[in-house]
Order: structure tokens, then C-alpha cells, then sequence
């Protein structure tokens, strides 16, 4: 039987052990252990990647959310739009900022929300919508740029699962007024431990976002307003900055495995499978999701061969204890519901070799020729 994991990380660290070692050599010896030379190379080389002005690395992706509210200065009396099938981060941040959250429908074409409920839920306290492009899939940008603008309300885009996924030739993340990264060790762009990326085109947005993560020194030992510490450390910017030389390779190669998938698998009755790229679209695949009201079983099935799988994520934000107890409301979002009992993610990673591709295809036919 193989071991075939749903990530491997111990196979892509070791095509860079030998460069990130000497990095860290060097940061052991000049001990600029923050806010040093490795940071501010990864902060200009994320921002030339992504074509924007400004970026900031931060300690993970929910401290980036919650900046961004906090920079947008969304708070007590405003209301944040998200989509149900959101991670559970996008809740907390706009839990923290004081705001109330709106749960919205899920389009099961893009991963992002229903374009009619997210109209039909704008009120006159909506404050801004979190934009979730979920497992690398970008959204319809034009659409829901049009819906912000027409409405008045700032869009933050959470493209932790999306590094370098483009629409129309620009990389999401870049469309709002702010975007947020998480380049925790899962991500396509990942560190070793927790860490994120907050970007923006805004200068005024830029400066109070530069000067949250260190709590509002504008100048040591001086500080201009309330902040915390929310910092990106020199060796997870160092990983990041090295990594980034691949993401691109990488993140084609994940292309092609998608692409893989669904040649072999199209066929099978009872599996659902993603979309695939529309000519304007490039998908980053960070999770290759399928679904089957056989879920549970399948997960078992392949688990016994040795095949890992994930679920992203098993409970919608408006079912989480988090939320219920907190605001205790209840909402009829059947489509979030149902992808959250049916979906689950098959290993798709660029070390995979085309042997383990195959014997994961074979391992599914054979669960759904015997059921």
C-alpha cells in the first residue's frame, strides 16, 4: 500500500534546505532578528510580484484581516459580508473589529458568494465585503467590483488560498482596497510557521497598516495611536522570499495536476468536480476539491489505501459554535450546507510524482465502481 499524504512538506523543503540554511546563518550572525534586511526584500518583492504599491508582512493571515477592518475603520454598528464557506478567521476578524458579521450563499461555480444574495444583503450598515477566493479559484471581479461600488463599500479580499491567481492578466489580492495573504505552512507561498501579507494601493491605508503591526510606533518608543504586535519575522521572510522565486513553476504544475484529475475522473457518476479555468481565470488549485453525498465513505476508502484527504472546511461559518453562541441567529444557506457534507480535498501538490497521480485516480474508480 502507498503513503500518499495530502501535503507533503518535507519534499519541497528539501529542494531549498541548502539556501535557506545559509540564510539563516547569516541572520544568526547579524542578529537582526526583525524588521531586517530579508523582511524588507520579501515586502518590495511581493509588491513588484502583485503590481502594487505597498506590503507589509504581518505574524499571519487573521492578524491581516483584522488590520484591514481596523485601517477601513469598520467597528461597532457596521456590518462585513463574507461567504458561508469562509475559514473560520474571516469571522474572527470582524468579530474583533466590533462589527457584525452577514453570511452570504455560495456560488458553487466560483467557491465565492451567490452574486444575487450578496446584492439582496447589503444594508445601509454594510461597511465592507471579505472576498474569499476559495481553494485558489478566482472570483467574477468585474461583477463584484460593479456591487461594491455601486453600494458604497469597501472590498477586502482574503487571498490566503489564491498567491498568483490572476483574472483578466491581474493578480487577485489586488482589486480591493486592501488584500490579505496568510503564508501559513500549507499555502501555496508558505513559511515554516504562521505568518501573512497585507498589500494595498492606498498610501493613508498603507501608513496606519505599517504602524498597526508595531503597536502604532510611528517613532520608538512613541506611540501615535493604539496598535499591537503583529510582526513578520527574518527567517519566515527569508523562506518566503526564497520560495517565491518558484511560485509561478509551482503553481503550473498544480495546473496540470487539475487538469489531470478531471480528464481521468469527468466521467464518474455521483462525483462533482471544480470548474476549470475560464480563458480570463487562472486558478492557483491550492486545494483540487471533489464532492459525493458518499463523502464519509470515500474519505475511509481512501484512507485504507494510504490516500490522504482534508475537508475545507466540514462546518459552514453560520453553523460554527463561535458564531452561535456569540450572536445566536440561524440562516438558510442550503448551498453552503451541502458543500460543506460533500467536498473534500485529494492530494494536489507539485512533488507529486505521475505514479501516485494515477494510483489515486485508480483508487477512486474503484470506490465508485464498487458502490
Amino acid at each position: 500500500m502507498k503513503n500518499i499524504p495530502l501535503l507533503d512538506l518535507k519534499r519541497e523543503m528539501s529542494e531549498i534546505k541548502e539556501e535557506v540554511l545559509k540564510g539563516i546563518e547569516e541572520i544568526f550572525d547579524s542578529m537582526k532578528i526583525l524588521n531586517g534586511p530579508y523582511l524588507q526584500r520579501f515586502e518590495k518583492a511581493w509588491a513588484e510580484y502583485l503590481g502594487i504599491k505597498y506590503a507589509f508582512g504581518c505574524s499571519c493571515g487573521t492578524f491581516a484581516l483584522f488590520m484591514a477592518l481596523l485601517a477601513l475603520g469598520v467597528g461597532k454598528g457596521d456590518e462585513v459580508l463574507v461567504q458561508a464557506n469562509a475559514f473560520i478567521a474571516d469571522f474572527e476578524a470582524i468579530f474583533f473589529s466590533g462589527a457584525e458579521p452577514i453570511f452570504l450563499e455560495v456560488d458553487p461555480e466560483t467557491f465565492g458568494p451567490d452574486l444575487e444574495d450578496l446584492k439582496r444583503k447589503i444594508s445601509p450598515k454594510t461597511k465592507a465585503l471579505i472576498l474569499v477566493h476559495m481553494y485558489g479559484y478566482p472570483n467574477e471581479m468585474d461583477e463584484i467590483l460593479k456591487i461594491c461600488k455601486e453600494a458604497g463599500i469597501y472590498l477586502i479580499e482574503d487571498a490566503s488560498h489564491a498567491h498568483g491567481a490572476e483574472y483578466k492578466g491581474k493578480k487577485v489580492g489586488t482589486f480591493g482596497e486592501i488584500g490579505c495573504f496568510s503564508c501559513g505552512p500549507v499555502k501555496n507561498l508558505n513559511a515554516i510557521g504562521d505568518a501573512g501579507i497585507i498589500v494595498t494601493n492606498d498610501e493613508l491605508l498603507a501608513s496606519k497598516i505599517k504602524y498597526f503591526r508595531v503597536h502604532g510606533q510611528v517613532e520608538k518608543n512613541f506611540s501615535h495611536f493604539p496598535g499591537f504586535n503583529s510582526r513578520l519575522d527574518e527567517i519566515q521572510a527569508l523562506i518566503l522570499l526564497t520560495k517565491l522565486k518558484t511560485l509561478d513553476k509551482k503553481n503550473e504544475k498544480r495546473r496540470e495536476i487539475a487538469n489531470y484529475y478531471t480528464q481521468k475522473l469527468n466521467n464518474i457518476k455521483g462525483l462533482f468536480l471544480p470548474p476549470l479555468d475560464a480563458p480570463y481565470k487562472k486558478s492557483v488549485y491550492h486545494r483540487f476539491v471533489i464532492g459525493t453525498s458518499k463523502r464519509d465513505e470515500l474519505v475511509s476508502f481512501l484512507k485504507q489505501r494510504g490516500i490522504g484527504t482534508g475537508l475545507y472546511y466540514p462546518y459552514p461559518l453560520h453553523k460554527q459554535k463561535a458564531y452561535l453562541d456569540t450572536f445566536g441567529k440561524t440562516w438558510s444557506l442550503p448551498i453552503a450546507e451541502k458543500l460543506a457534507q460533500e467536498l473534500l480535498a485529494i492530494p494536489i501538490y507539485p512533488e507529486l510524482t505521475q505514479e501516485e497521480l494515477d494510483y489515486i485516480i485508480e483508487t477512486i474508480k474503484e470506490f465508485f465502481n464498487n458502490s
